[in-house]
């Protein structure tokens, strides 16, 4: 594994930023954080799924920037069968399966916003983030300013994302969280 860092996403967050028109701030974010963007195959194929009703997918789908891992390796295999026998309900949760099976074998940081897949990466000691930390982050190092991730969030809540505030509610929840300061907003 090379020293760079390596953020696995989930399929909620990359199908909901693809479908409010702002996956190219996650492309951007990677770039400024040199990382490099990775789904495993079971996320791929979620998105695959709802490309006829989602036709945003395709900004993720045909991304040059996202690699997929097919979980080719054998301790990857196993790893996911592991989470499948937790989280899996029919073809329900399968990227999450991957996603967490990735971040067990190489040690990447998952990008999981859906709390059971969090707390079982959590307790398994891997590094777990929330697409709201990777923003948050970004907002206090100058990479994206407070308003840009404001109308983001609202943008995704209105897509019936589940965020932890209702729209208009980032400040408020940001600040009461110590996400961010009063000088970063």
């Amino acid at each position: 594994m090379s020293d760079r860092t390596v953020w696995v996403f989930d399929t909620g967050p990359l199908r909901h930023f693809a479908r409010n028109g702002w996956v190219g701030v996650l492309k951007f974010l990677a770039q400024k954080n040199d990382a490099e963007v990775v789904i495993p195959l079971s996320v791929r194929r979620e998105l695959e799924e709802q490309r006829a009703t989602i036709p945003e997918l395709v900004l993720v789908l045909d991304a040059d920037w996202i690699r997929v891992d097919r979980l080719d390796d054998l301790s990857e295999s196993a790893a996911f069968a592991r989470y499948e026998k937790r989280l899996a309900v029919g073809r329900q949760n399968l990227g999450e399966c991957g996603v967490l099976a990735l971040g067990s074998v190489h040690g990447y940081t998952v990008i999981l916003d859906d709390s059971t897949p969090r707390a079982i990466g959590e307790e398994e000691g891997m590094k777990v983030e929330v697409t709201l930390t990777l923003l948050c982050q970004a907002i206090r190092e100058k990479q994206l300013t407070f308003s840009m991730v404001e109308a983001l969030a609202d943008d995704l809540l209105a897509g019936e994302y589940f965020l932890p505030f209702k729209k208009g509610g980032f400040r408020m929840w940001a600040l009461e969280e110590g996400a961010l300061d009063w000088d970063d907003v």
